[in-house]
């Protein structure tokens, strides 16, 4: 199973202190026997920039990745594996409205894999399975940790963006720390078609992109009480505005245990709401 222990990017005091705080289990029990008690609030933020890169992966390897009862989507020993990067727009609670835009807009990616279907207890909807998260700002890292259990997530040391009107280019440094290295490098292409691997799971390229990007849930495996955590969110894809690219270069620090038997498919959404509606211990 995928260790998510968090190991801070720069040595020194503060980042022990740090990790101690992000893997304390007794915190973590604390804040889910009264937050359990509590509505859950929504998040909210207006995503953009997002550089969707996947690969097909060997579904052995990707199902040893994944706790006990969780099956994965696959087709012919193929499983995809996708990773995500945005930027957030002003990423905080709903009810905080108009003063919302005060909030900062941290960088983020999202590593996962895709589910045949849900676990016991959670409502049959399409989801998956959060293998890392990854974040520039050490408050929303942190924040993650010791508020929420849906994201594992990890600080980098270094995280890029940048997209222009001809490229997209996202990088994650990992220093000292456990946050895994990536860095992908595209072209924004007119063509929108498959090439064979990927066309003998998805029948054209939209269809690939609504599988890939289109989801109403993610679980992850909670690892004090080996649980699963089940999480709705709202991300309404608009797949006309969903642009192809051509990766140039796609370097991804899981791929040594998630042997791509694919070229990689990448894309890029200019922009999307996204709402965090619930979360749940299964």
């Amino acid at each position: 199973m995928q260790d998510n222990t968090y190991r801070h990017p720069r040595a020194g005091w503060p980042g022990r202190l740090f990790a101690a705080l992000a893997n304390s289990t007794r915190f973590a029990n604390a804040r889910q026997t009264i937050l359990s008690r509590l509505p859950f609030l929504t998040l909210h933020s207006d995503v953009r920039d997002v550089v969707y890169v996947s690969w097909l992966v060997d579904a052995a390897a990707a199902q040893q990745l994944l706790p006990a009862g969780v099956t994965l989507w696959q087709r012919d020993g193929k499983t995809p594996f996708t990773v995500l990067t945005y930027r957030h727009g002003h990423f905080g609670p709903a009810l905080a409205g108009p003063l919302r835009r005060l909030l900062p807009s941290p960088l983020q990616s999202n590593w996962r894999l895709y589910l045949d279907h849900t676990p016991p207890g959670a409502p049959a909807v399409p989801c998956v399975y959060f293998l890392k998260n990854i974040m520039d700002s050490l408050p929303h890292a942190l924040g993650t940790r010791l508020f929420s259990d849906i994201l594992p997530t990890h600080l980098a040391a270094g995280m890029t963006l940048e997209v222009s009107a001809t490229q997209a280019h996202c990088s994650i440094a990992s220093g000292t720390g456990s946050a895994p290295a990536l860095d992908v490098r595209a072209d924004i292409v007119g063509g929108k078609t498959l090439d064979g691997d990927w066309h003998q799971l998805f029948s054209n390229w939209h269809d690939a992109v609504a599988f890939l990007a289109c989801q109403d849930a993610a679980i992850a495996h909670v690892p004090r009480n080996d649980k699963l955590v089940f999480g709705e969110i709202d991300l309404p894809v608009d797949l006309h505005q969903v642009q192809a690219l051509r990766a140039l270069r796609a370097d991804c620090g899981l791929l040594g245990q998630l042997p791509p038997v694919s070229k990689p498919f990448a894309f890029l959404v200019p922009k999307v709401p996204f709402k965090a509606l619930s979360e749940r211990l299964l």
